[in-house]
Formats: C-alpha cells, sequence, structure tokens
C-alpha cells in the first residue's frame, strides 16, 4: 500500500511579492515555502503510515530547486520523493500540470489499496482544480475538502467540509482526497530525520522518462498544451492610512461633509 501526496513549492506570501516588468513573478527573488494545504495533506499520509505501514511518496513538479522542500517531506517521515522536471514542462496552467503529474502517478503505480493526497489549493494560483483534475485523468474517484479521515477496510471514511457544516463520505481505495489545514497539525521535521534526509535518493523524472505515457503529448504539456494562461501579476498599491475617529459625532461630521448623509 503507498501513499502518494503531491506537493508544491510556492513563495512565501508573507512577505514581498515581487514582480517583474512583463507583469510575471520574479520567483527567483522571492523565498520559497511549502505549500501550506500541502503539508497538512503529508500529514494524513503520515498518520495513515502509523496506521498501517504503508509507503509514502512525496511527489511535485517543478525545478530542481524544489529538491530541499522534498528533503524535507522526507525528514518529516516520507519514503521517497520524486521531483518532474523538463523544460518541456515550463508554463504549463492546471490543465497541462495536471497531465504531467498523472503521468508521473502512473510511472509510480497506483495498486488497489493506494491513495493519492493533495492539498486543497496552493497559496499562489488559489484555483483548487489540479487535485481534481489529477483524480479525473487517473479515473480515480476524488474526495475535496477533506476535513477528517478514517479507514475502515478496503474504504476511508472522509468528513468533507461545507460552506455549512459537514458532509460524512464512504470512498473506496484507490482514490484521491484534497486536504484542508483543518484536517490536522503538520508534524516538525525530526531530528533524526534530517539528518538521513540526504541519504535517500532523489528521483527524477524528466520528459523522456514520462514521454511515453499517453497523458505526455506535445499539444496537451507545457505552454502549448495550456488553454489558459496568466495574463498580468501586479502588487495592489498599498492603501493610505486611516482616519481615527474619537466619537460618534466627529464621524457623523465627516460624512456630512462629504455629502454621504
Amino acid at each position: 500500500m503507498k501513499a502518494i501526496v503531491c506537493v508544491k513549492q510556492v513563495p512565501d506570501t508573507s512577505g514581498k511579492v515581487a514582480v517583474k516588468p512583463d507583469g510575471t513573478l520574479d520567483r527567483a527573488s522571492m523565498a520559497t515555502i511549502t505549500n501550506p494545504d500541502d503539508l497538512s495533506a503529508l500529514e494524513a499520509a503520515l498518520e495513515l503510515k502509523e496506521q498501517t505501514g504503508c509507503e509514502v511518496v512525496v511527489v511535485s513538479m517543478g525545478p530542481f530547486t524544489a529538491e530541499g522542500m522534498l528533503r524535507e517531506c522526507i525528514a518529516r517521515g516520507a519514503d521517497r520523493a520524486v521531483l518532474i522536471s523538463g523544460r518541456e514542462f515550463g508554463g504549463s496552467d492546471t490543465f497541462a500540470t495536471s497531465q504531467i503529474i498523472a503521468a508521473g502517478i502512473n510511472k509510480i503505480g497506483v495498486g488497489p489499496e493506494d491513495v493519492v493526497f493533495c492539498g486543497r489549493q496552493a497559496i499562489d494560483g488559489d484555483t483548487a482544480q489540479v487535485g481534481p483534475q489529477i483524480a479525473e485523468k487517473l479515473h480515480l474517484p476524488q474526495v475535496t475538502y477533506v476535513a477528517g479521515i478514517k479507514k475502515e477496510g478496503d474504504s476511508l471514511i472522509c468528513k468533507r467540509m461545507l460552506e455549512d457544516g459537514y458532509m460524512t463520505l464512504k470512498v473506496k481505495t484507490p482514490c484521491l482526497l484534497t486536504c484542508i489545514k483543518e484536517l490536522n497539525t503538520p508534524r516538525y521535521m525530526s531530528v533524526s530525520g534530517i539528518f538521513e534526509c540526504y541519504s535517500k535518493p532523489l528521483e527524477i523524472f524528466d520528459y523522456p522518462a514520462l514521454k511515453d505515457d499517453p497523458l505526455i503529448e506535445t499539444d496537451t504539456i507545457g505552454l502549448k498544451g495550456s488553454p489558459t494562461n496568466v495574463f498580468k501579476s501586479f502588487t495592489p498599491p498599498q492603501k493610505g492610512a486611516g482616519t481615527m475617529v474619537e466619537s460618534a459625532s466627529a464621524l457623523v461630521g465627516i460624512l456630512n461633509e462629504k455629502h454621504l448623509i
């Protein structure tokens, strides 16, 4: 049994967001972190490992700088790390990205008891599309916005968050789950894990390694295979300083001056 976890390296938006003159994000000048929802997905996989002894495999698509993030996932308890990287994959939108990651998961192999975990969404795109698209391309049943997981035989009992409450669903494995941060509290890296994380090999899936998968075609990956693209990214202007109002009568006076009342 395997728990396959999709993780993404994203810009640290708690700091300054740098934008190039052409309107694209200047990722090279920004600090990066592991996408927060993906850490909850990893923690869910590690908890499943503690219950069942399954193998935890983390998968990420991105540049070679993502190696550090994958090593951190191993230090948290993952068994294997796979980086999907190649110039042919550059410029992919969510559709093309899900094609590539699904092909990578196909190469890892999905068994009858396996579970694919994804974060609900990435903080740099906020689309929440890649996880469900991977499920569709792998022909797996899926549960999104998972806030609770319990294994029961060959099925998982999932608590799914709704806008006004929760619903309980039973899904058979293999399946895909997208996890929200309320699901758990991600664990820290262990000291022994930090020492051992570089002793495990990092597997690289480049274009030649995946090109024989039916999902990988020149018109379904990269910029050419992306039906959508970001026209422009920009940093919104800062709001001006606010005005402190000492009393209700002062507020009424200001509103009167502006002819708002």
